[in-house]
C-alpha cells in the first residue's frame, strides 16, 4: 500500500509531525512518501491508497498569503511553505480521485479558547471535493508562535500514523 504525507510548514513543527506520521504509516506496512505542498503532485493526480494532509492553524484556519507573508516578518526569517499553502493545492481541482481516502492533521498553539483548525479546514474541503475520511482531524500541539511542539507529540503523531495505517488496511482488506 502506498501513502503520501503532504505537508505546509513554516517553522518546521508540522514539517516534523509530517515526518512522524510517515515513520507511523511505514511501520505499518505502507510504503510513504512525504512531500512539501509547494512540491506535492496535482491532488487529481494521485495514485495512492491514502493521502494525509496536514497545515499549520493560522487566522483560525488555513493559511492565506498574507498569513504567511506575516509569520516571515514575524520571525525575520524564511519560512519553509512560503509561496504555496494547501488551501491553494486543495483549491486547484474541482475532484480528487475517485475512492481516494484520507487523514487530515494541523499544528496548533495549545491555548484554551483558542478557535479555529486548519485540519477542520482541510477535512471539509477534501470531503467536498469527493474524498473519503479514514480517521478524524488530529491536531498536535505547539508551544507559542514558533514552536517548539510540546513534548510527546512526535510519539503521538508517529501512533497516529500506525493507526491510520490499521484503518486502511483493514478498510482494504473487509
Amino acid at each position: 500500500m502506498d501513502a503520501l504525507v503532504v505537508f505546509e510548514s513554516m517553522f518546521g513543527n508540522t514539517q516534523a509531525v509530517a515526518e512522524a506520521v510517515a515513520e507511523g504509516l511505514a511501520a505499518g506496512s505502507m510504503r510513504v512518501q512525504v512531500c512539501e505542498v509547494g512540491e506535492a503532485p496535482a491532488l487529481d493526480e494521485l495514485s495512492v491508497d491514502l493521502l494525509v494532509v496536514g497545515a499549520p492553524t493560522h487566522a483560525f484556519g488555513l493559511s492565506r498569503p498574507q498569513t504567511r507573508a506575516e509569520a516571515a516578518a514575524r520571525t525575520g526569517g524564511p519560512v519553509i511553505s512560503a509561496t504555496c499553502g494547501v488551501r491553494e493545492w486543495l483549491a486547484a481541482v474541482g475532484r480528487v480521485p475517485d475512492g481516494l481516502r484520507v487523514a487530515a492533521f494541523d499544528t496548533h498553539v495549545q491555548i484554551p479558547m483558542i478557535p479555529g483548525w486548519a485540519s477542520h479546514a482541510e477535512e471539509k474541503r477534501l470531503r467536498r471535493l469527493g474524498a473519503t475520511m479514514v480517521d478524524g482531524a488530529c491536531s498536535f500541539y505547539v508551544h507559542g508562535y514558533t514552536g517548539p511542539l510540546l513534548d510527546g507529540e512526535l510519539d503521538r503523531a508517529r501512533g497516529w500514523g500506525e493507526q491510520l495505517a490499521a484503518n486502511v488496511g483493514g478498510a482494504l482488506v473487509g
